[in-house]
């Protein structure tokens, strides 16, 4: 099934679920595609029908499908109800308030489902607050984290913070106005003052802001001028020095040996055995092995 929009012929795909992404701030970032899709689809699922609709009306489209609200409450309970629809024939078109769903957004069980089921899925990809904020951070981009919202708790928020203290790779969150200033003393704790970092917020919209600085500096505007509206923190990784500090500490020939022993005795193995589940389980910080050899001559020496 084909349609025209705007002198452009839009493929509306029949019997498929249709993720489509949405402006995360700038209407006019809204894709042709999108657009015949909101017009064209059978059914739209969308995170806020409201938001839809508002959508809909400031890109000048008449929504003709059926709408039904699918969020992160009910979205497990709807997909199989909206698959059967697909396995009909119908286009399932599957929105989030802004950017791309599955991501920190209502999508993924409907995905998984289809996938289990042996139905279609496909994109219509669009913007991206992840993306956004990343190219215009200005730090490295060829390797990159995503760890979603931080914590709300303090003490769940510096757990998570320490498990990535480590981590080379540029580091992703989003945050809140309302709890930008604890994250900001908790990444001052956690990473130290001196990371490279971006606070990006308002992406793509009129009063777009991306303050560029150190996690101390950035802390510090924060304070003087706290940001409004939802934002995306880019977080240089970790030096190698960082990253070695980090790391767990590796264990010693003679303390494998000695958890080899015990292991052995306790699951009834043979010494080799034993000693090869233990160099497994631990490995050096960069990634290598224990020398077995070298743990069975330390096993022998402590049983002479």
């Amino acid at each position: 099934m084909t349609m025209e929009h705007d002198d452009q012929t839009t493929t509306i795909p029949q019997g498929t679920v249709v993720l489509a992404a949405t402006p995360i701030g700038n209407s006019s970032d809204a894709s042709e595609r999108l657009k015949a899709l909101l017009e064209r689809a059978d059914i739209i699922a969308a995170e806020d029908t409201r938001r839809l609709f508002d959508l809909a009306n400031r890109l000048g489209v008449h929504v003709n499908g059926h709408v039904v609200a699918y969020h992160d409450h009910n979205e497990r309970d709807k997909s199989d109800g909206l698959l059967d629809q697909v396995e009909s024939g119908a286009t399932v078109l599957v929105v989030s308030d802004a950017g791309m769903p599955t991501i920190n957004d209502p999508g993924l069980a409907i995905v998984r489902r289809a996938i289990e089921r042996g139905l279609p899925v496909t994109c219509a990809p669009g913007p991206s607050a992840v993306l956004d904020a990343l190219a215009l951070s200005g730090l490295p981009t060829d390797r990159f984290c995503y760890e979603g919202f931080l914590p709300r708790k303090h003490a769940e928020r510096m757990q998570h913070l320490r498990a990535l203290q480590g981590e080379r790779r540029t580091i992703v969150f989003y945050e809140t106005p309302h709890r930008i200033a604890d994250a900001m003393d908790d990444l001052l704790e956690g990473f130290g003052p001196d990371r490279p970092m971006a606070l990006c917020r308002e992406l793509t919209k009129e009063y777009e802001e991306v303050r560029r600085g150190s996690v101390a500096q950035i802390r510090d505007t924060v304070i003087a001028d706290p940001p409004r509206g939802e934002m995306v923190l880019v977080v240089g990784g970790a030096s190698d020095e960082e990253a070695q500090a980090a790391a767990p500490a590796s264990l010693s020939v003679e303390d494998m040996a000695v958890l080899a022993i015990d292991r052995a005795l306790e699951d009834g193995l043979r010494i080799k055995e034993a000693i090869t589940q233990v160099v497994e389980e631990h490995p050096n910080p960069g990634g290598s092995l224990a020398n077995r050899k070298q743990v069975y001559a330390a096993v022998l020496k402590l049983k002479g």
